[in-house]
């Protein structure tokens, strides 16, 4: 057995990109109180994401830069790896992306979203390239909202080099009709919930997905184990910390391994 102990923070959407930051700084200590290793936040939390109707500052260096020494300070304080959504400022529209940050403080680099939903072409800009990072015995990957509900090669490209536990930062809201579910993965629902599901098992991973807590959100935050069964997550719209005690004894990534190219 090689256990560890992971958190995602499933946050009310920020007031403000100042507020996104407090909010995560206090998420990090939180998580590190509860003993874990690794505490991931949803998609672009700093500064929130772009959605239509919400009123976010356009794309800010100077902030980013300020936001990311901030967390970076707070994730060595905690001694903590931290996985946080937020956005980069290249040159036009802001790229979404996921900044890890080790227990040392150290900016161990970023995995941006490759692939974009239809809806956000013109708000974010597509990044290039996938990575695995480490957390002392962890190997992880990062996949970012779309990208890993409708296009399962992104889990397995991390599970084929080793991840353990693959983490989803993703941003869902209530939709005017939508179905508003109470139990994971209810049948009445979308799919998103049922694809975290499959992401594990086809992959023989962990799949950690991580939304804002928002009131009737279609999905919340989980972790599904390698085998493809449910082993917690957060209650609908609940603001705080979804802890998870995980064997990477488990995630041994053999039908990921076993995929034949054609």
């Amino acid at each position: 057995m090689i256990p560890i102990r992971i958190a995602l923070a499933n946050l009310r959407y920020p007031a403000s990109p100042e507020a996104s930051v407090a909010l995560a700084g206090q998420a990090i200590a939180d998580a590190s109180a509860s003993g874990a290793a690794v505490v991931c936040f949803p998609e672009c939390y700093v500064p929130g994401y772009r959605a239509p109707g919400r009123k976010v500052a356009p794309p800010a260096p100077a902030f980013l830069e300020s936001a990311f020494e901030s967390i970076a300070s707070a994730a060595a304080h905690a001694a903590i790896t931290v996985i946080l959504g937020t956005e980069r400022a290249l040159g036009g529209p802001p790229v979404a992306s996921a900044l890890v940050v080790g227990p040392d403080g150290r900016r161990l680099g970023f995995q941006d979203k490759v692939q974009l939903d239809p809806s956000e072409e013109g708000l974010y800009a597509p990044g290039t390239g996938r990575q695995v990072f480490q957390a002392g015995p962890l190997t992880f990957g990062i996949v970012i909202c779309h990208e890993g509900w409708r296009y399962p090669e992104t889990v397995r490209w991390a599970a084929r080099r080793g991840a353990h536990v693959v983490f989803h930062p993703q941003f869902h809201e209530h939709e005017p009709g939508g179905f508003v579910p109470s139990e994971y993965a209810d049948p009445r629902n979308s799919f998103h919930e049922k694809a975290a599901l499959c992401r594990a098992a086809e992959n023989a991973c962990y799949f950690a997905t991580v939304n804002y807590a928002s009131d009737r959100s279609p999905t919340t935050s989980a972790v599904v184990s390698p085998d493809g069964t449910l082993l917690c997550y957060q209650p609908y719209g609940q603001h705080g910390l979804l802890v998870a005690d995980l064997d990477l004894s488990l995630a041994t990534g053999l039908l990921a391994r076993r995929l034949k190219a054609y």
